[in-house]
C-alpha cells in the first residue's frame, strides 16, 4: 500500500519514544545486516551502536535531529539526520549528513523510506546546506539502487569497522 494511502505521519522524536526507537531501531538493523555477516558481529556492532544509552547519547546531541516515521503511533522508521560536529566523516558545515535511515522490513517498498529521504533532503534546504550526503555498505545493494533512483550518485567510500572486519561503505551525495 503507497503511503498516499495510510496515515504515515513523520515526526521528531520526543525522549519518551528512546525505548520504542531503540527496539525498531534493533529489529531493522538485524533484518537488513544480517544476511552476509557474522553473526558475532552483527551482535557486536548492535551491542555498541544501538545500546539505548548510546541512542540515548546521540539524541542529546544538538548538531543530531531525530525523526521517526509512524503509522498509527507506531515507529516504523526513522532517519538521524547530522550537521557538523556530530557528522562521521565529512565535517563540513555546507552539508547534512543523513547518519541512519531505516525502516522496518515488512514496510519496505512502499514509499516510507522516500517520504524520509525526502524529509531530509527539505531538512538540508531549509538550514541553507548545500547537499546531503550518507554512507551505504557496499553490498547493499537494494539500498544503493534506491538512493541512486532518488538523485543521490557514489562519490568516495571509507572503511567501517564491524566487529572483527572493515568493511566498507560508498559515500553517496545529492547537492542541491
Amino acid at each position: 500500500m503507497p503511503t498516499d494511502k495510510i496515515d504515515l505521519k513523520i515526526t521528531a522524536l520526543k525522549k519518551e519514544e528512546l525505548p520504542e526507537l531503540v527496539d525498531m531501531a534493533r529489529k531493522a538493523f538485524i533484518e537488513a545486516f544480517t544476511e552476509g555477516n557474522k553473526p558475532e558481529n552483527v551482535s557486536s556492532y548492535l551491542d555498541e551502536a544501538f545500546a539505548y544509552s548510546q541512542i540515548a547519547k546521540e539524541f542529546e546531541e544538538p548538531a543530531s535531529h531525530f525523526y521517526v516515521a509512524k503509522l498509527e503511533d507506531t515507529i516504523i522508521g526513522y532517519t538521524k539526520l547530522n550537521e557538523v560536529p556530530a557528522q562521521t566523516d565529512i565535517h563540513d558545515p555546507e552539508s547534512l549528513e543523513i547518519a541512519r535511515l531505516y525502516v522496518l522490513k515488512e514496510y519496505l517498498g512502499k514509499g516510507i523510506g522516500k517520504k524520509l529521504l525526502d524529509f531530509g533532503i527539505k531538512f538540508a534546504k531549509e538550514k541553507g546546506k548545500k547537499y546531503l550526503w550518507l554512507g551505504v555498505w557496499e553490498h547493499n545493494a537494494r539500498a544503493i539502487r534506491f538512493y541512486e533512483k532518488n538523485g543521490l550518485r557514489i562519490f568516495d567510500s571509507h572503511p567501517f569497522p564491524f566487529g572483527d572486519e572493515i568493511q566498507t561503505d560508498y559515500l553517496m551525495r545529492i547537492d542541491f
